[in-house]
């Protein structure tokens, strides 16, 4: 059929206004989009993030297509990161050390955790009484630490315990059948074992440490996409608009992380009230201000203290900060 020239420009206004409202509505051709492998685990504040920024699209908005991958801690996902079969990832406060170690770069803050926890067997009432007893805890997270600093406070060191290294869900099974005496854990974790162990006792939590010592867990970058600014931004992006959406929503927040983990809500609802959530805002606020600086320092200091590096490097020389607060 032909068209007259009053119908061919009315077609060709149409088109042009779906390319207005496309823009408009936060679309980005293909041409813009950028892939990207990022890691995450698979806990509330280590997958929320990510689930909401596949549920609502951010990733499309901002012009990325995202590999997400799944990962059971923080230290494996830096190795990722080193062998280059990983773009971005998310850790945890007690694998803070690997940056100040110079292994990768934090782009931007989580959340401030409360989830961490010392835990102990029934009978057991304190930080002292685990002494010469068995303890299982993931080598290199936020337990870790969290039980470094726990025994530091009662005037006691790891050498005054039997440390046992295992991961998270081996540390479950361990303290659920009566092996270990104790564990440096977090949640959902912790509630797993309660379930088996109602009696539990927990005996120390970050919140003990506050504010001297904030326990951020943080994404991170590395390999060659640490040069590559632009995509940085993107991921900033993403970032800080799903933070600020589970910050101001979170009941659809935990709906959205479990139906993406494929687990029940009751947990999730649970850590994600064990956090300071700061919005997006006032994290470019803080950054501005050298504050988030100055918690990866106590904690890289911290790091130190307790034998894991003997060097740290300032904040300032592995966080990236001036990309964050623009």
């Amino acid at each position: 059929m032909k068209l007259t020239k009053r119908e061919l420009l009315r077609t060709i206004g149409l088109g042009a206004a779906g390319v207005a409202m496309s823009l408009l509505a936060g679309g980005v051709s293909l041409a813009d989009t950028d892939k990207i492998r990022m890691g995450y685990i698979a806990d509330y504040f280590g997958t929320s993030m990510a689930a909401i920024a596949t549920e609502k699209s951010l990733w499309e908005k901002h012009g990325l297509e995202a590999d997400l991958k799944v990962f059971t801690n923080g230290p494996i996902q830096v190795q990722a990161l080193g062998a280059g079969s990983l773009d971005f990832a998310y850790i945890g406060p007690g694998a803070l050390w690997l940056p100040a170690s110079g292994k990768a770069k934090v782009i931007a803050v989580n959340a401030l955790g409360y989830t961490d926890r010392v835990i102990a067997q029934p009978g057991i009432e304190t930080i002292a009484d685990l002494k010469g007893k068995k303890v299982g805890v993931p080598e290199g997270t936020s337990g870790d630490m969290l039980l470094r600093l726990a025994l530091e406070r009662a005037g006691m060191t790891l050498d005054d315990i039997e440390v046992v290294r295992m991961d998270p869900s081996t540390v479950v099974t361990a303290f659920g059948s009566g092996q270990v005496d104790g564990a440096g854990i977090w949640y959902p974790f912790v509630d797993v074992i309660r379930q088996r162990i109602p009696d539990m006792k927990e005996l120390s939590s970050n919140e003990d440490f506050f504010p001297d010592v904030a326990f951020p867990s943080s994404f991170i970058v590395g390999g060659d996409m640490i040069s590559n600014e632009a995509v940085i931004k993107k991921v900033n992006a993403v970032i800080k608009e799903a933070l600020d959406f589970r910050r101001d929503n979170m009941e659809e927040a935990v709906d959205i992380t479990a139906k993406f983990l494929n687990v029940p809500r009751g947990p999730l609802a649970a850590e994600a009230k064990l956090a300071l959530l700061p919005s997006s805002e006032e994290l470019e606020k803080l950054t501005r201000e050298g504050k988030v600086d100055n918690w990866f320092d106590t904690l890289a200091g911290l790091y130190a203290a307790f034998g894991k590096i003997s060097d740290p490097l300032p904040a300032k020389d592995f966080y990236l900060s001036g990309l964050y607060a623009e």
